[in-house]
């Protein structure tokens, strides 16, 4: 069995990758937040439009003219996979920090262990 020093120095490193691994899934879930805001506020102008109003797309440099019922049906569809995406990573996120407090709490008693049996020592 390795010394607690050293099995401490590898949970801490493993915890330190945990960390950033949380660290990047938080960004992804917020760049998913900041799409589904900038989709529910394309839906909300939508909404004040009349059925006859005309939509364009940006497509590449031009602006492509697209049918009414189609644009809100892709925004709503949008919206949705948003949501469904936005749930797994916070499930993912929830997973991690999980993981990070297993790690934490197993550090925490070697050191504990290691400490107590200095004491005795």
């Amino acid at each position: 069995m390795a010394n607690p020093q050293q099995q401490v120095a590898a949970l801490s490193q493993k915890f330190q990758a945990i960390q950033q691994k949380l660290q990047a899934t938080v960004e992804s879930r917020q760049r998913l937040e900041s799409q589904l805001q900038e989709n529910e506020s394309v839906k909300a102008e939508f909404d004040i439009l009349d059925s006859e109003s005309a939509i364009y797309k940006l497509i590449g440099p031009v602006l492509v003219k697209q049918d009414n019922i189609e644009a809100n049906q892709n925004v709503a569809r949008r919206i949705e996979l948003l949501k469904q995406e936005t749930e797994k990573v916070e499930n993912e996120i929830k997973k991690i920090q999980q993981e990070a407090e297993k790690v934490k709490t197993e550090i925490i008693r070697i050191q504990q262990a290691a400490q107590a049996q200095e004491e005795t020592a």
